[in-house]
């Protein structure tokens, strides 16, 4: 069993290899707080959660950091009226530490709905400033920082200098960033354009802000995250995690960060997860092409024609590989609706299976493929493919096609259940939804019976029929009505 991980630092697939046998250090960039988290978002969090529950299940120790940003996401370093919570805090009237409050709700709540697994440690950045002022003066003292007007600026040419490289995870040279820097407010404070803030004065105006070395102010947004994965996974671990968008700069400065203060690389892998389109064009708010998660699972939008269960989601995200772009539609849900239901009644037919002496079928065939595609980067749309052939074994067995021994079909209910709840993250839509279900039904049912009384036959066979074209069938006895789902 060999696992192997694309490293976007090196541009390759690469045996894994953790700093701890059996161990495993994973570090992903969390939210920032100041909005409702969109789909986008989710996407990149439920393949980190994917790709945490694969490294369980292939029987790694995983100590899982996602941080939460709650202060000093400045977009840039130039201006500080920036700062995504004062912006927020001014248009919704309301404290700075309330907005964060609000969204780390809305976020948590968001992630429940789609089963993703709670990190190991969930730290904030306002929870880590006496780390982020420790590292800022760790950086002065080897001469990789300088203070200016009460801020304090990481010095990217002399880190280059020194035989460094900023810009090697985004493959960008020095020159190429001297000509991108764009002209703005504050840049009289830095040395060179493309230095970027560790600390930030505050004005008197400013709500969040600190006291330090330099005076009253608030931690640069690269720093966080650095402070927070150190501490709690060392100077140096296995992986970091984050979206394609995080590269440059916010990777790229966590590395030199890390570099500079301990004279090492920090991340042995670094992996990103890609972007979520919508109709073949990039999710945005200007261009109205945007969904918030919620709006999707209750149907309250215009995209999508009907509302679709939070697992149908997650299966339609893990039908692609976490570094390919994905595109959502009305289509595409619709179809891994479609396959998810299939999916669930093959997890169903396995309980109802019965066991030949002897097996026709290959288990340990059919396992192996799956388990290959997770060592594979974890590969989860060839693991949902693999997991296909399996179904079509399960239904072949149930139509007396195939047999299948005791012993293997328990290793094949185990295995599927370990794949489909514990890997894929997947849960029982009719499970969930069975009480609402038999309420909805029940008031369906008694319609009819209250048609059939008045002798309406058309609207009574009407309402037989388009259940019976949902996959529910009704069944009329002297007891009653009840009904099955095909």
């Amino acid at each position: 069993m060999q696992l192997k991980i694309y490293n976007s630092l090196t541009g390759e697939k690469e045996i894994f290899e953790p700093i701890l046998p059996g161990n495993v250090g994973m570090y992903v960039c969390g939210p920032t707080v100041y909005s409702n988290v969109h789909l986008g978002n989710v996407r990149t969090f439920l393949s980190f959660d994917f790709i945490y529950r694969s490294l369980m299940f292939l029987g790694y120790k995983v100590r899982y950091v996602r941080n939460i940003t709650d202060a000093g996401h400045l977009t840039d370093d130039g201006d500080i009226n920036n700062d995504r919570f004062i912006k927020q805090s001014r248009l919704e009237k309301l404290e700075p530490m309330e907005i964060v409050q609000k969204y780390t709700v809305d976020f948590h709540d968001v992630l429940k709905k789609f089963n993703l697994l709670p990190p190991t440690i969930e730290p904030t950045a306002t929870g880590h400033i006496v780390e982020q002022i420790e590292l800022t003066k760790t950086l002065i003292e080897k001469g990789f920082a300088y203070e200016s007007n009460g801020s304090v600026y990481f010095d990217v040419l002399e880190y280059n200098k020194r035989g460094l490289n900023y810009g090697e995870l985004s493959r960008r040279n020095i020159e190429e960033l001297f000509a991108n820097t764009r002209d703005l407010d504050g840049q009289h404070e830095k040395k060179n354009p493309q230095d970027f803030a560790l600390w930030k004065n505050a004005s008197p105006q400013h709500i969040m802000k600190w006291i330090s070395p330099w005076g009253e102010g608030f931690p640069g947004w690269h720093l966080e995250c650095t402070a927070m994965s150190t501490k709690y996974l060392g100077n140096q671990f296995d992986i970091h995690g984050g979206g394609m968008d995080l590269k440059f700069p916010h990777h790229e400065c966590e590395i030199a960060q890390g570099k500079a203060c301990n004279g090492e690389e920090p991340v042995r892998y670094w992996m990103h997860a890609n972007m979520l389109t919508m109709n073949g064009q990039r999710m945005s708010k200007s261009t109205g092409n945007y969904i918030l998660p919620m709006e999707l699972i209750t149907g309250n939008n215009s995209f999508f024609e009907k509302a679709f269960h939070p697992s149908v989601l997650r299966f339609c995200f893990m039908q692609a590989h976490y570094r390919s772009v994905l595109d959502i539609s009305n289509e595409a849900m619709l179809a891994s609706e479609k396959g998810f239901n299939r999916l669930m009644e093959a997890v169903k037919s396995l309980d109802n299976l019965e066991a030949s002496a002897t097996s026709s079928i290959n288990v340990e065939e059919l396992k192996t493929k799956v388990v290959d595609a997770l060592l594979d980067d974890f590969n989860s749309p060839i693991v949902i493919a693999n997991l296909f052939e399996i179904v079509k074994t399960i239904f072949a067995i149930k139509d007396k096609k195939e047999t299948i021994s005791q012993t293997d079909l328990d290793t094949l209910k185990q295995f599927v259940h370990d794949i489909v709840f514990e890997v894929l993250g997947l849960q029982n839509v009719e499970e969930n939804n069975s009480e609402k279900l038999d309420q909805a039904l029940k008031v369906l049912i008694d319609l009819r019976n209250q048609a059939r009384k008045a002798k309406n036959f058309d609207l009574s066979d009407q309402i037989r029929d388009q259940l019976l074209e949902q996959g529910i069938e009704l069944k009329d006895s002297r007891d009653g009505t009840s009904y099955q789902l095909l």
